[in-house]
C-alpha cells in the first residue's frame, strides 16, 4: 500500500503531548449531574422470529427509523442491530422518559414492516453476517480476524445496555473520580451476573448465561481489558491507550484503510507506521478501545447484556444510576464488591475468574448473588432519593424479587439449566476453568 501523507494542516503528535491529551480527554471531573444510556437491539421478524431478517428488509427498517424525529441518536451496528443513544440527562427520569418515547416511535415504525426489537445479548439465529460495508468495519473485521471468530460475533450478533455516568469529583470520597472508577470495575462482574441475558446454545459458550461476555473476553488480548486499577486513573488509562495496538490507519478517498500489525499508538508517535499520527488519529484510536469501562470524559459501563421486554432495559439503568449518584448507596455497593473482587485476584477484568464466573453462572454463583443482593437493596433504598418514579422503583423491586433474591438472571428465564450447581472455589484454583453448571466445560 502506498505511503499516506498527513492531512494538510494537521500537525503530527509527539508522545508526551499525546499522553497529556488522553489524560485531559478521558476524565472530566465535577459534580455528578448527567446520566446517559445507549441501548442496542436485535431486529426480528414477527412472523418468523427464528430466521434472520433479509438485508433488504433490515435496510428498509433502518431507513424508516432514521426518518423519525427522535431526541436520541439512532445508529446502525455492523450486523444491522439498532442503537439508541440518549442525550445527557439531568436526572434518571429525564433519561428514561426520553429513551422510552423514542423507543415507542421506533417500535411503531418497525411494526408496520412486520418487525420488532428484541432485547437479547447475543443473536442465536445465525452466523455473523455483516450488513454495513464501510472502511471502518472492513478494517475492524480484518483486525479481529487475526485472533479468531469472536470479533465478527461481537460486531454482528451482540447487543447491550450501556450506562454512562459522570466521572465524579476531583476530590476523594464516595463520589470522587478515583472511587467511581474503581466502583465501575468492581461492580462490573455483579452487573454481568445479574443481567446476563445471552444464554449460549452451542459452540464454545454453550451453557453460559452470558455468551456475549464470553465473546468479549475472547477478543484481542489488550483492547478489551481494563488497565491496572492500583494506579492513578488518568495515568493508567493514558498508558493503556498508548500501548494498545492501532486498529487501522484511516485515509481520505476510496480504498481500504491500512491495518498494521503490532503497531501501538506510542510506537506510532515515535516514528513507526505509514505516516505521523494526528490529533484526529488519536481521537479515532480511542473509539476503537473496548474495555468494560471506557472513560470518555464520563464513564461508559459496557458490560450489561441487552434486556428482555419493552422496558426491561430501565432496570440496569436505574440500578446503576442509584449506585453511582447516591453517596450512601455508592459506599454500600463499594464495600460489598471490594470484598468480592479481592478474592478474584489477577488478571484484569473481564478475564479474571470473577468475571468468568459471572458470565458462566450468573447469579447461581453464591458470592455474586450475595453481592448483588446488597447492591440491589442499596439501589432500592436510594432510588426515591434520586427522584425515581414509583413505576421505576416497582420494576427494580420486581427484578430483585424474581431474579436476585432467587439466584436467577434473565438468561435462566429463556433456558433453565437442569441443575443449579454453585461455582467452585475460585481462590483455590484461579487459573482453571470453573465447573460448568450444565455439566460441560467452558472454553479456557
Amino acid at each position: 500500500m502506498p505511503q499516506e501523507s498527513r492531512p494538510r494542516g494537521a500537525p503530527a503528535l509527539r508522545e508526551s503531548e499525546t499522553e497529556e491529551l488522553v489524560r485531559g480527554i478521558c476524565f472530566k471531573t465535577g459534580p455528578p449531574r448527567y446520566l446517559g444510556a445507549e441501548l442496542e437491539w436485535l431486529v426480528y421478524d414477527a412472523e418468523a422470529p427464528d430466521e434472520p431478517v433479509p438485508p433488504g428488509r433490515l435496510e428498509a427498517a433502518h431507513a424508516a427509523a432514521r426518518a423519525l424525529p427522535l431526541s436520541s441518536r439512532l445508529t446502525v451496528e455492523p450486523g444491522g442491530q439498532l442503537e439508541l443513544s440518549s442525550r445527557p440527562a439531568r436526572s434518571l427520569t429525564e433519561c428514561l422518559d426520553g429513551l422510552q418515547a423514542d423507543l415507542t416511535a421506533v417500535r411503531a415504525a418497525l411494526r408496520h414492516q412486520g418487525l420488532y426489537l428484541c432485547g437479547l445479548g447475543q443473536d442465536p439465529r445465525q452466523e455473523p453476517r455483516r450488513l454495513l460495508r464501510e472502511p471502518r468495519y472492513d478494517a475492524m473485521e480484518r483486525f479481529f480476524d487475526r485472533t479468531g471468530p469472536a470479533g465478527r460475533a461481537m460486531m454482528c450478533c451482540s447487543a447491550s445496555v450501556q450506562v454512562c455516568v459522570d466521572a465524579g469529583y476531583e476530590e476523594p470520597g464516595p463520589l470522587g473520580h478515583g472511587r467511581r472508577w474503581l466502583l465501575a470495575h468492581l461492580l462490573g462482574a455483579v452487573l454481568v451476573a445479574a443481567f446476563a441475558n445471552s444464554p449460549g446454545s452451542r459452540g464454545p459458550y454453550a451453557g453460559w448465561r452470558s455468551a456475549r461476555q464470553g465473546v468479549w473476553s475472547d477478543l484481542d488480548g489488550r483492547r478489551t481489558l481494563a488497565p491496572p486499577l492500583d494506579a492513578e486513573p488518568r495515568a493508567a488509562w493514558a498508558r493503556h491507550a498508548l500501548d494498545t495496538d492501532v486498529m487501522c490507519v484511516r485515509q481520505d478517498g476510496e480504498g481500504p484503510w491500512e491495518v498494521p500489525e503490532g503497531l501501538t499508538f506510542r510506537e506510532w508517535t515515535r516514528g513507526a507506521g505509514p505516516r505521523p499520527p494526528t490529533r484526529q488519529d488519536l481521537d479515532y484510536h480511542l473509539t476503537t478501545l473496548f474495555p468494560p469501562v471506557r472513560p470518555r470524559g464520563h464513564l461508559e459501563l459496557r458490560m450489561i447484556d441487552a434486556q428482555p421486554g419493552d422496558d426491561g432495559w430501565q432496570v440496569p439503568v436505574a440500578v446503576t444510576a442509584a449506585l453511582f449518584d447516591d453517596p450512601e448507596a455508592a459506599e454500600t455497593a463499594y464495600r460489598a464488591v471490594k470484598v468480592l473482587a479481592d478474592s478474584a485476584g489477577a488478571p484484569a477484568a473481564p478475564r479474571n475468574p470473577l468475571w468468568r464466573a459471572a458470565a458462566v453462572h450468573g447469579l447461581a454463583d453464591p458470592e455474586l448473588r450475595a453481592a448483588a443482593e446488597v447492591c440491589f437493596l442499596a439501589a432500592l433504598d436510594a432510588l426515591p432519593r434520586i427522584g425515581a418514579r414509583p413505576e421505576v422503583l416497582s420494576a427494580v423491586a420486581g427484578f430483585h424479587e424474581r431474579h436476585v433474591a432467587t439466584g436467577r438472571c434473565p438468561a435462566d428465564d429463556r433456558a433453565a439449566p437442569p441443575d443449579r450447581a454453585a461455582a467452585p472455589d475460585r481462590a483455590a484454583a484461579p487459573a482453571a476453568a470453573p465447573a460448568h453448571p450444565y455439566g460441560k466445560e467452558p472454553r479456557t
